[in-house]
């Protein structure tokens, strides 16, 4: 039986990384107008996303559906700006973490994949 990634890196880890995204979200002048005044309830998705991802409880899926993660931010202009302070910020984030290395190598190349993904302009 393999040991799920969200196992392996801590519910309370995967926590702290999302909380500490969002404190660097505030302090951003091109993406936090993206939220809407909503970053508790865009913290409480991310974190339900996350942990479902990386296989923990599929509360997202119970909660909001599929992820449809391009359809979700296709209302926003995702641009290469855009996706490098999304980077940038969850870099801050990782780095401040105490996730174990190669956890925190796993989560970084997914983000640079998925943001990528995002892209839409």
């Amino acid at each position: 039986m393999q040991i799920s990634k969200y196992s392996l890196i801590g519910d309370e880890n995967i926590k702290k990384l999302v909380h500490d995204f969002y404190l660097e979200i505030r302090k951003d002048e091109l993406l936090l107008p993206m939220y809407n005044n909503d970053l508790e309830g865009a913290e409480q998705r991310l974190y339900l996303f996350m942990a479902q991802y990386l296989g923990g409880p599929a509360l997202y899926n119970e909660k909001r559906g599929h992820p449809r993660l391009k359809k979700r931010h296709a209302p926003f202009r995702v641009d290469e700006e855009a996706k490098k302070h999304w980077l940038e910020n969850m870099r801050t984030a990782l780095d401040k973490s105490a996730i174990p290395a190669v956890h925190k190598d796993y989560l970084w190349d997914y983000f640079q994949q998925t943001g990528e993904f995002l892209k839409n302009a």
